[in-house]
């Protein structure tokens, strides 16, 4: 008698997490933001590197400002998956603030899936003008 597979993992599992992160960002819920990011992530993002504990003092609340104010058109995410418990995102966003010049910020985030929900690992933003 063989013993049941594990289950694959799901892309729009991966997704949901995305959106719900984006999501409770939008709707200025920091707690809810900061339950899908795994205690050790590290956030990358202009030439910085800060922790779980900086992004949530420090750049998370400054997320939240800024999608307040300015709505972004994201992209489609591209899903890959690296074995059944890691899986990356690239996406993109174009934020348009009234302004004549647009920007374009491009996103990479980490996902693992260890203790039975897939959480954040780590984000690296990269913005530019198009």
């Amino acid at each position: 008698m063989t013993g049941r597979q594990p289950t694959p993992p799901r892309e729009s599992d991966i997704k949901a997490v995305v959106d719900k992160f984006y999501g409770a960002i939008t709707a200025g819920d920091a707690p809810a933001a900061m339950r899908l990011i795994a205690p050790d992530a590290v956030f990358v993002e202009s030439g910085k590197i800060e922790t779980r504990a900086e992004y949530e003092a420090n750049h998370l609340p400054a997320d939240i400002e800024f999608e307040s104010k300015v709505k972004a058109q994201r992209g489609p995410l591209r899903v890959t998956f690296d074995g059944r418990d890691t899986a990356w995102v690239i996406s993109t966003a174009e934020y348009d603030e009234g302004n004549p010049e647009k920007y374009i910020n491009t996103q990479l985030m980490i996902l693992t899936h260890d203790t039975g929900d897939w959480r954040i690992r780590s984000i690296s933003w990269s913005s530019n003008q198009p």
